[in-house]
């Protein structure tokens, strides 16, 4: 990645937005809220719910995106390794979100706030009318002082209609709530310069641009063993969120009131990824979501030069065929 200590140093003077903040969309992993894999964690899910909780009584928005529920259908169905049949994962979703759903609940009730479920897959924010209906619906539990737990709908997904992961998702909800931030708490330090499994003396990169190509050259390939995401996904979520100008934050969710010092803007915690171009506009952040595609355009020489150096709209007449 070309990006001296210099310009980290003047991202990392950004981090003060995140103390600014007041909407904020909060994604945890399913190795954090299920302990690896042993069954969810309410113990961590209480602490991660009292700083939320805090974050609320501030005057601040929160909206939860948990994983986990696989990992503790898993659990309480006694597997040790994750099936790859879609009919065992929707199974294992359906007996892991209630325990799931349940914990959260517990969690922010002793702070005298109400949460609501909210399960969701690609095909419903892929088609515009339930993609408003469902930021409506967000929007309106965030103004009567609910918090919304989101996780996508295992239980009837398809692989053709997923969105992959949880980090995926968080960041599409970030943009559907237009949050200032987008937090993504995970078991690793944030976004490190060499991979740390192959080199002890990797660094933690303290700010990027969110648009930096060159950083998913750094993140490996490989994914916890209870969840489908990794560094990987989370800086394209990063990247995600930027369309609509939310800052990301990847940090250790193990580390103590972690919550509460990022949103105090404490410096040098977890990777902050900086939105480094003007926020999309609502209907083209819609459109740029979609992460399936059902055809192609085929567009003459005029048309390419229009749309790609004069920024044009794209007419009719400019499109040479169609596949799909």
């Amino acid at each position: 990645m070309e990006q001296g200590v210099e310009s980290q140093c003047q991202l990392e003077s950004r981090r003060v937005a995140l103390a600014q903040a007041q909407r904020w969309v909060v994604k945890v992993g399913s190795a954090l809220v299920t302990r690896d894999g042993e069954g969810v964690d309410r113990a961590c899910i209480a602490a991660w719910s009292a700083q939320l909780a805090a974050l609320r009584k501030a005057g601040r928005q929160v909206t939860v995106v948990s994983s986990g529920a696989v990992a503790e259908g898993m659990q309480r169905l006694g597997w040790r390794q994750r099936p790859h049949a879609v009919y065992q994962l929707q199974a294992a979703a359906a007996l892991g979100q209630s325990g799931l759903v349940h914990a959260w609940s517990e969690g922010f009730d002793r702070h005298g706030l109400m949460t609501a479920q909210v399960l969701l897959t690609h095909d419903d924010l892929a088609n515009r009318r339930r993609y408003l209906n469902a930021r409506s619906a967000l929007r309106e539990m965030l103004r009567l002082g609910a918090l919304p737990i989101v996780n996508e709908n295992d239980t009837v997904v398809t692989d053709e209609i997923r969105f992959g992961d949880n980090d995926t998702l968080a960041a599409l909800v970030a943009n559907l709530v237009e949050a200032q931030v987008l937090l993504i708490l995970t078991d690793q330090p944030g976004l490190m310069d060499r991979d740390p499994r192959l080199d002890p003396n990797a660094q933690l990169i303290v700010a990027a641009r969110a648009n930096d190509c060159a950083l998913e050259r750094l993140c490996g390939a490989a994914a916890g063993r209870w969840g489908r995401g990794g560094m990987l996904t989370k800086v394209r979520a990063a990247a995600r969120a930027a369309r609509s100008g939310a800052y990301t934050v990847v940090a250790d969710g193990r580390q103590p009131r972690v919550i509460e010092r990022l949103a105090a803007a404490e410096a040098g915690l977890g990777t902050l990824f900086v939105p480094d171009a003007e926020p999309l506009a609502a209907r083209k952040q819609w459109l740029a979501s979609h992460l399936q595609t059902a055809g192609a355009l085929q567009l003459d020489d005029g048309a390419v030069r229009a749309l790609c150096e004069a920024g044009k709209s794209l007419l009719p007449v400019g499109v040479a065929g169609v596949v799909g």
